[in-house]
């Protein structure tokens, strides 16, 4: 007997055996499972970029800067009582106009930083942060009523009782409330920073994990094919499998650079910008005690308060010369130094007027020359900090560009292609 005839083509199964009755259910199955997996990855990794995006924007735009503002609110307050302890030496001594304009024209500046400061501050406070603003409000009221009278009274004796009034104010009110929210930011800060590692890990794992899923299940699909059906490559789930393949290894790869630019940009940026703007505001507090010292009914407790934060800057670990990388500021300080010392001496001797005007003078040598070269310097070596930390968050906000939208597009492929790639299998069993 004749064998029989097919009436099409015999398919090219394997050892011309017809596949087994539950193909078609098991190419279903199995399709299914990367479609639904794959929209798995869609989801997480999506939401893991909007939210690696948002740590991104909220170190960048709003902790950093909110941590900035308070260290340069308690910055200013610091210069503000150097400025007054100077305009109160100087009195209505004409021959030191120029040095008393300038003081003053400090004192305005650095006045107008501070309503700057608590006003950022205050647009952006939580209950508790408003009620220390509230309270540097009162607190700042009465200390420029003391620093009113104080100038009225400059050159009265009871001069010094009124600037004494103000820098206890100042000291045992407007810094604490001022050392409060520049706490409370830093830590508002490493919070942010501890949400966008969890955000970064939680990405990479789902990269890894959802990822390495689907191209277990699509080369398994394929496998089966190749098996079943005899087809080396199917070109729709051999595309599918490269785009899981990029995705993943790409997400993975994009989230772990903007973490390490995160990371270095406060380390190497936002950290020393931030020490450098407390060891600033130490520095003027410093300055501040020359002149306190010459003020003071106890000028030896304000040269040993000099004497401590001096120590603070020129320390090995945290000083002036760990924080910048170099020896100049600490050397620049130690110029200062020499004037506080030099003044207080001639305090100590009697010559009060050439120590009043060793610390108001602006010649080159004076206190006030030597504290703005100082000061200028300082000033470059934070801004060089503050420049390297915008740039390192913009590259952290490239990297993630596109990335919201990458996922849907790749997965968005994949769910396609899968179906796509077991069609013309299926349609042998119709």
């Amino acid at each position: 007997m004749s064998a029989p005839v097919w009436p099409h083509a015999v398919p090219p199964y394997r050892d011309g055996v017809p596949p087994r009755s539950d193909t078609p259910a098991v190419l279903r199955r199995r399709a299914t499972a990367v479609v639904v997996v794959a929209a798995a990855l869609l989801t997480t990794l999506t939401a893991a970029m909007v939210a690696a995006r948002a740590q991104v924007r909220a170190i960048g735009d709003a902790a950093a800067p909110q941590a900035a503002t308070a260290a340069d609110l308690y910055f200013a307050l610091s210069d503000l009582d150097a400025q007054v302890a100077r305009m109160v030496l100087i009195g209505g001594d004409d021959a030191r106009a120029g040095s008393r304009i300038d003081a003053l024209g400090t004192y305005d500046r650095r006045s107008e930083q501070v309503d700057a400061d608590l006003r950022r501050v205050l647009g952006v406070a939580g209950p508790a942060d408003e009620a220390v603003v509230r309270r540097l409000l009162d607190g700042l009221a009465v200390y420029r009523q003391r620093v009113g009278q104080a100038l009225t009274a400059a050159a009265r004796p009871d001069a010094q009782g009124a600037y004494t009034q103000a820098t206890n104010v100042l000291h045992l009110e407007l810094l604490p409330a001022a050392a409060e929210l520049r706490d409370r930011s830093e830590e508002r800060l490493g919070d942010a920073y501890a949400t966008g590692l969890r955000t970064e890990i939680a990405g990479v794992t789902v990269a890894v994990l959802l990822g390495g899923a689907l191209l277990v299940l699509l080369v398994r699909l394929q496998v089966f094919l190749t098996r079943t059906f005899r087809r080396l490559v199917n070109p729709a789930l051999l595309a599918a499998t490269v785009a899981v393949l990029g995705l993943a290894a790409g997400a993975a790869t994009v989230l772990v650079a903007q973490g390490e630019c995160l990371r270095a940009a406060r380390t190497e940026s936002l950290s020393p910008f931030l020490a450098l703007s407390r060891a600033r505001a130490v520095s003027y507090d410093a300055a501040a005690d020359t002149g306190r010292a010459l003020l003071g009914a106890d000028p030896g407790h304000y040269d040993r308060e000099f004497a401590r934060k001096s120590a603070l800057l020129t320390g090995d670990r945290d000083g002036l010369a760990a924080l910048s990388g170099s020896a100049e500021l600490a050397e620049r300080w130690l110029g200062y130094r020499r004037d506080h010392q030099r003044i207080v001496a001639l305090a100590g001797a009697g010559r009060r007027a050439e120590a009043v005007a060793g610390l108001t003078g602006l010649r080159r040598g004076d206190a006030a020359f030597d504290f703005y070269a100082f000061d200028t310097a300082v000033s470059a070596v934070a801004a060089r900090h503050d420049r390297d930390f915008g740039r390192e968050v913009a590259r952290a906000g490239r990297l993630l560009r596109g990335w919201t939208v990458i996922p849907a597009a790749a997965a968005g492929l994949v769910i396609l292609l899968a179906p796509l790639g077991v069609r013309a299998r299926l349609a042998e069993y119709r």
